[in-house]
C-alpha cells in the first residue's frame, strides 16, 4: 500500500510539474534527449504521410489538368491551318507527353507511402511501447526514492523496527532501479536503431523516387526544347482585330521569311521524332490516320465508278451512231447489248 502511495505521489507531482531534484534530472538527461528524438520521428512521420498523400492527390489533378489543356491545344491546331496552329499543335502534344510522364512519379511515392507507414505502425509503435514501459518503470523508481527520503528524515538508529522499515524501503528502491535501468539501457538503443532504420529506408527508397524525378525533367525538357528550336524566329499573325498591326506584321515577316519555308519542311519530320514514340499514344491521331484512309479508299472507289461510266456512255454514243444508219434487227440488238451493259454497271456497284 505504501509503494502504492509513493508512486501515485510521484505521478500526480510529475503531472503538475513540479520541480524534482537536479541531480535526479542530471541522471536521466541523456534518457531525455533520446526521448526528444523519438517524438520528433513520431511527429515527422505522421506528417510524411499527411504530405505524401496530399502530393499524390496534387501530381493526379496537376497531370488530368495537363492533360486536358493538351487536347485542348491539339483541337484547335487542327481547326486552324496556319503556322500558329501547327504551333498549337505540336504545344498540345508536349503538354500530354508531359502529363503522361507526371504519372510515373506515383510508383516510387507510392513505395515510399507502404515503407514509411510500415515503419510507424511497427518500428515506431514498439519504440512506444518499450518508452510507456520505461515511463512507469521511471515513476515507480522516484517514487521509492521519495519514500527512502521521508523515511530517512524520521529515522532513528536506536530504533530496530525504524531501521528495519528503512533497510526494506532500501531494498525496494534498488529493485525499481535495476529494471528502470535496464528499460532505460533498451530505450536508449531501440531510439538509436529507430534514427538508423529511418536513413536506411529514405535512402532507399528516396534514390528511386530521384531517379523517376529526373528522368521525368530530362524527357520533358528536351522536347519541350526541341518544340521551341522547331519554331524559333518570328512568327507571322493577321491581325484582324487590331488592323494597325497588320502591315508592321507583314513587313517583319517578309523580312524574317527566308527561312520558314525550309523550316516548316522539317516540322512534319520533327514532329514524329518528338512524339511518335514509345513512351507517347495519341489515340486522336489513329482515328484520324484511319478515317482518312477510309475516306481514300471511298474516292479511289467513286472514280473507278465513274471512269466506268464515262466508258459505257462511249461506247452507246458510238452504237447509236452507229444504228441509225443500220436496219431495225440492227438497231434491237444495238438496244440489247446497252442494256447488257447497263446491267453489268449495276451488278459491279452492288446494292447501294
Amino acid at each position: 500500500m505504501q509503494q502504492q502511495y509513493w508512486t501515485t505521489k510521484q505521478a500526480f507531482f510529475r503531472k503538475i510539474g513540479r520541480k524534482e531534484d537536479d541531480c535526479i534530472i542530471a541522471s536521466d538527461a541523456e534518457l531525455d534527449a533520446k526521448l526528444e528524438l523519438f517524438g520528433a520521428i513520431q511527429e515527422s512521420c505522421t506528417n510524411l504521410l499527411r504530405v505524401l498523400e496530399n502530393y499524390q492527390d496534387r501530381i493526379l489533378a496537376l497531370s488530368q489538368e495537363e492533360n486536358a489543356l493538351g487536347r485542348f491545344l491539339k483541337e484547335c491546331g487542327k481547326q486552324d491551318k496556319t503556322r500558329a496552329g501547327k504551333m498549337m499543335g505540336a504545344t498540345g502534344k508536349t503538354m500530354s507527353y508531359s502529363a503522361q510522364q507526371r504519372l510515373t512519379l506515383r510508383v516510387p511515392l507510392v513505395r515510399l507511402y507502404q515503407e514509411v507507414e510500415t515503419y510507424q505502425f511497427r518500428a515506431i509503435a514498439d519504440t512506444l511501447a518499450t518508452v510507456e514501459k520505461m515511463e512507469r518503470s521511471r515513476t515507480d523508481y522516484r517514487g521509492a526514492l521519495l519514500w527512502m527520503k521521508d523515511i530517512s528524515q524520521q529515522l532513528d538508529p536506536d530504533t530496530y523496527k525504524q531501521l528495519e522499515k528503512f533497510r526494506k524501503v532500501q531494498g525496494h528502491v534498488k529493485r525499481t532501479k535495476m529494471q528502470f535501468e535496464k528499460l532505460k539501457l533498451d530505450t536508449l538503443q531501440k531510439v538509436d536503431l529507430l534514427a538508423a532504420s529511418r536513413c536506411n529506408m529514405f535512402s532507399h527508397v528516396l534514390a528511386t523516387y530521384q531517379n523517376a524525378l529526373l528522368s521525368f525533367w530530362e524527357k520533358t525538357s528536351s522536347t519541350m526544347v526541341s518544340v521551341a528550336e522547331s519554331f524559333k524566329g518570328y512568327q507571322h499573325y493577321d491581325f484582324i482585330v487590331v488592323k494597325e498591326l497588320q502591315e508592321p506584321s507583314r513587313k517583319l515577316a517578309e523580312e524574317m521569311g527566308n527561312g520558314e519555308e525550309k523550316a516548316s519542311k522539317e516540322d512534319g519530320d520533327k514532329d514524329r521524332m518528338l512524339f511518335f514514340e514509345s513512351e507517347y499514344h495519341d489515340e486522336e491521331g489513329k482515328r484520324d490516320a484511319k478515317e482518312k484512309k477510309r475516306k481514300k479508299r471511298t474516292s479511289h472507289s467513286k472514280v473507278r465508278m465513274v471512269a466506268q461510266q464515262l466508258q459505257v456512255g462511249q461506247l452507246a454514243r458510238k452504237a447509236h451512231g452507229w444504228s441509225r444508219k443500220q436496219t431495225p434487227s440492227l438497231r434491237v440488238a444495238w438496244m440489247m447489248c446497252h442494256c447488257s451493259a447497263w446491267m453489268t454497271l449495276c451488278l459491279r456497284r452492288g446494292p447501294n
